[in-house]
């Protein structure tokens, strides 16, 4: 009988960040000057940082 590996993700968690504005903080990848960058922006105030944490 074939078990779980202990690496094995059962219930996968994302967790969401939140803008001061109210509004939800999103990840996305840009790719610019030949080199792939992850930005987060918000999607109410179109703000954007270098991760979610700078928001605060």
């Amino acid at each position: 009988m074939a078990e779980i590996s202990k690496n094995a993700r059962v219930n996968v968690v994302t967790q969401q960040f939140f803008c001061a504005c109210g509004g939800e903080i999103k990840m996305k990848s840009v790719f610019a000057k030949g080199k792939l960058k992850n930005v987060a922006t918000c999607n109410k105030c179109n703000r954007s940082e270098r991760k979610p944490s700078d928001f605060k």
